[in-house]
């Protein structure tokens, strides 16, 4: 069983929500309750984007491999197309320009 929760909203959002949502074929609170999974799960899907960015940044400073943007494209491309092709040789940067 869900929980109840109380929402606010100014009469020209709740005005706008009714409209909407008998527009798509929903209640207002069904429409409402959509809204709040998606954003939920685009803010989870915005936070795992920005740990994953954050420990490939760190594994870089770690090791200071990384791929040239050329060959690395030109990989996708070939991939995509279907083609099999080899993988892009890693580059070492220095540390000193990490």
């Amino acid at each position: 069983m869900a929980d109840t929760t109380s929402l606010k909203l100014p009469a020209d959002l709740k005005e706008k929500v009714s409209t909407l949502a008998h527009g798509v074929a929903q209640t207002p609170h069904a429409y409402m309750v959509e809204a709040i999974a998606e954003k939920v799960a685009r803010d989870e899907k915005r936070g795992q984007f920005l740990t994953s960015g954050l420990a490939a940044e760190a594994q870089f400073k770690r090791t200071g491999l990384v791929y040239p943007h050329k060959e690395a494209m030109a990989y996708l491309r070939a991939r995509a197309s279907g083609k099999k092709t080899r993988k892009p040789r890693p580059v070492r940067i220095p540390r000193s320009e990490r």
